[in-house]
């Protein structure tokens, strides 16, 4: 394996279930889903009192990256590091491209989001803007949009989240583009749905939550936070997926490619969400 992202996320999880050992060694690129999904893996391991051991990438780069994204802060608590030392974010050789919106950052409770909030707004003009080329109204709704995603892990996952967001630039596209990599490892769609809809499997809990904007509260008003994420990434014609259990619905703008929804997936609990945003073409 050379990628660990959203595309390749199945077939990690497939073998890091099997292995006490987690590889790395062949990884060349790794993107906030990647990192993310890592940690709720140790997250479960901690419930089930495993510890599994990261063999850590060869490249200097990708473990400088790493080190960037303050991936080793959280992993160092529920994995064995192979080699321990790992590089400083500063050493030489960093990419000047590697813009950094937040880096891997728990959620557990409110006063999270306050931080991750307030961090992202410090550079979201700076990358945003420049970047993307996103005005003030589109940059508030990514804030917004974000906000929503994270408060969802407070109120409904019962377990801890985490939450990752980097700039990149999209060679097939040409564009720049910006990847937020939200997961928990709580009770997923399905579960906190059930007490309210009668529900045939994963896919038309996440259906309800995403497309019609269902909420386990009877409240009226709640449960359109991810429906008003959606409503978001459709209008900078982002892609979205959600994952939960053994489902994931994906909403796939013309420039993506990738399944709308996908069945029968190795089964893991919680919430994995993926966003994807395109930079603006220039008028």
């Amino acid at each position: 394996m050379t990628q660990l992202t959203e595309e390749t996320f199945e077939k990690t999880l497939q073998s890091f279930i099997r292995s006490d050992q987690i590889d790395l060694r062949d990884v060349s690129f790794i993107d906030p889903y990647g990192m993310v999904g890592l940690l709720e893996i140790g997250e479960l391991c901690m419930l089930e009192d495993i510890k599994k051991t990261i063999l850590l990438p060869r490249s200097e780069e990708v473990r400088r990256y790493l080190e960037r994204m303050d991936f080793f802060t959280s992993a160092r608590r529920a994995f064995s590091l192979e080699p321990m030392h790992v590089p400083s974010p500063m050493s030489p050789g960093r990419s000047s491209d590697s813009d950094v919106l937040l880096e891997i950052t728990p959620i557990e409770r409110a006063n999270d989001i306050h931080y991750i909030v307030g961090k992202v707004e410090e550079r979201a003009q700076a990358i945003l803007a420049r970047h993307l080329r996103y005005d003030s109204r589109a940059i508030n709704g990514f804030i917004v949009a974000l906000s929503e995603i994270c408060q969802n892990i407070v109120e409904h996952s019962e377990n801890k989240g985490f939450v990752g967001i980097q700039k990149y630039r999209y060679p097939s596209l040409g564009k720049n583009i910006v990847k937020i990599a939200v997961m928990d490892a709580g009770i997923g769609f399905r579960k906190s749905l059930s007490g309210r809809f009668k529900l045939k499997g994963d896919l038309e809990a996440i259906e309800k939550a995403l497309l019609h904007g269902a909420s386990r509260h009877e409240d009226e008003g709640r449960g359109h936070g991810l429906a008003a994420v959606r409503r978001f990434v459709e209008h900078w014609q982002g892609r979205l997926s959600i994952r939960s259990g053994t489902a994931r619905l994906s909403l796939i703008p013309k420039w993506a490619r990738g399944r709308e929804r996908e069945l029968n997936l190795q089964n893991f609990p919680g919430s994995q969400i993926n966003i994807v945003l395109p930079e603006i073409p220039s008028s």
